[in-house]
């Protein structure tokens, strides 16, 4: 917080978990890999470093259904173009594809109509209990 006694008070001590220079993780790697095969279309969507997260990837398949994952830095970019063998986009200038969204949106309905027919089921439990 604001502390006038402080030196050097411009310095953030808040850093991002890697090095931006570093690369994707074999394991993130592998799990792409994994997810993209036998996906007839997919395209990657870089999304930038924040301080609380890694730049990271994600890839969208035709269906809309998508997988994040870090990829370390500027040298991920070009490791997951050469892996996945897609097009990448950047998200700031670009923005999510509308079946992404759309398929977010779907899952979000159909939970909440299972929230609600869990609530209705319950409440219907409690009613005859009551009265029986």
């Amino acid at each position: 917080m604001f502390n006038p006694f402080r030196r050097n008070s411009s310095r953030s001590q808040l850093r991002p978990p890697r090095a931006p220079g570093e690369t994707i993780r074999a394991e993130d790697a592998q799990e792409l890999q994994r997810w993209a095969k036998g996906r007839a279309y997919i395209e990657a969507f870089v999304e930038p470093e924040t301080v609380v997260n890694e730049m990271s990837v994600v890839v969208v398949d035709e269906n809309g259904a998508f997988i994040r994952r870090r990829i370390g830095g500027p040298k991920g970019i070009d490791a997951v173009a050469k892996l996945l063998r897609c097009d990448i986009y950047d998200v700031e200038e670009t923005g999510y594809p509308q079946r992404m969204r759309e398929r977010i949106e779907r899952e979000r309905i159909l939970r909440k109509r299972e929230e609600q027919r869990e609530r209705r089921e319950r409440f219907e439990q409690r009613r005859q209990q009551n009265e029986g």
